[in-house]
């Protein structure tokens, strides 16, 4: 039983590992995710300067890990469906603006929380 125990532990922390990873490897090799990451950096920087409230830090917080995750599952998708069709395909198309358009709307979102928190604050 006691095996079981640490086999399952072991085997959860391998996984953090991997996630981990795969968190690294997509801030260094992804343009869009860098951009993202910019500006959750400089929003997260203007909540310290306008001293937002905690709902508005929690908010803040949720859309900037909205964008940040569909990009990840966007840039997943993108290699998936490169991996198996990698010339140009209507269907595999299809699906990869479908993929970008869920982070589209994503960050239009983020950007009208953005300005319902900051607006009031600047003016």
């Amino acid at each position: 039983m006691r095996n079981k125990k640490e086999s399952f532990l072991v085997n959860r922390l391998k996984s953090v590992g991997f996630a981990f990873k795969g968190a690294v490897l997509l801030l260094k090799t992804e343009a869009s995710i860098k951009i993202q990451f910019t500006l959750g950096v400089i929003v997260t920087i203007a909540g310290f300067y306008y001293n937002i409230s905690t709902t508005e830090w929690l908010i803040q917080l949720l859309a900037i890990a909205l964008v940040m995750c569909a990009e990840g599952v966007n840039t997943a998708i993108e290699a998936i469906a490169d991996f198996i069709h990698p010339e140009h395909h209507e269907k595999i198309g299809l699906i990869k603006d479908i993929a970008a358009g869920a982070v589209f709307i994503a960050a239009i979102f983020t950007s009208i929380i953005g300005l319902i928190i900051y607006i009031p604050k600047i003016f």
